[in-house]
């Protein structure tokens, strides 16, 4: 093939590329919460005193965070469905949650089908990480001080499920496991953002550990940005 030819055609598959990925739609809001707050319990490390010691005051607990306006953090948003027929594949780049200050962090996680999730041990003390899905297989690990990284990864599509540490039970965190990358965690902003969404119209779930999950119904154009916000408020009882 001549050299011109060659390059002509490299530059009309990089402009293909460039014009789908301009085209993509984006869904964007922020999660709040309304009503009283409860007030929550700190968490008492004191059965472990090498966790204790690792803060120098009250440690306040994860279940519910919020932000100025009671914005809410933790909220993992998601497309629920709209995506059928289409394939993605995960990234290389593995979801990371570290035990530091004897909790997991982050506490909610979204990873996708395959893609490496690595547990990091930053406390030099003895911890565990006994994953609890009803899909995937479990697996239930000790991380001594001498073990600091260990890679799993999960081969099933499934909600939420909880992850919890046997030595110290305050400690819990939550991962939804996807076969796509359209997912976002929200920070105590509220704020979420999902982009690089192929045109039409979908499903959005919004999931919190304590509160009932929320649904809603957008149809995105593309190049368009939607916005949809979602408000979480304590059941009646």
């Amino acid at each position: 093939m001549h050299r011109p030819r060659l390059f002509l055609i490299l530059f009309i598959a990089a402009q293909t590329v460039l014009a789908a990925g301009a085209m993509a739609a984006t869904i964007t809001g922020t999660a709040k919460y309304e009503g009283s707050v409860p007030k929550l319990p700190t968490v008492r490390m004191d059965a472990d005193p090498n966790c204790a010691k690792k803060h120098s005051g009250p440690v306040v607990s994860e279940v519910l965070v919020l932000g100025d306006g009671n914005t809410m953090g933790n909220i993992l948003v998601h497309v629920k469905s709209g995506l059928s027929g289409k394939s993605y594949t995960a990234p290389k780049e593995p979801v990371v949650m570290d035990q530091k200050g004897c909790r997991y962090i982050p506490h909610v996680m979204g990873v996708m089908v395959g893609q490496p999730f690595k547990i990091l041990n930053s406390d030099g003390i003895l911890h565990n990480v006994h994953a609890l899905p009803k899909v995937n297989k479990q697996f239930n690990m000790a991380m001594p001080a001498s073990r600091t990284e260990a890679i799993e990864t999960f081969n099933k599509e499934e909600g939420v499920f909880k992850i919890k540490c046997d030595v110290h039970p305050w400690m819990t965190s939550y991962i939804g496991v996807m076969t796509h990358p359209f997912f976002d965690v929200t920070a105590k902003n509220g704020k979420f953002t999902i982009s690089d969404l192929p045109a039409g119209t979908y499903e959005i779930d919004a999931w919190h550990e304590r509160l009932d999950s929320q649904t809603q119904t957008v149809t995105v154009g593309a190049d368009e940005t939607k916005t949809i916000n979602f408000t979480f408020s304590r059941p009646s009882r």
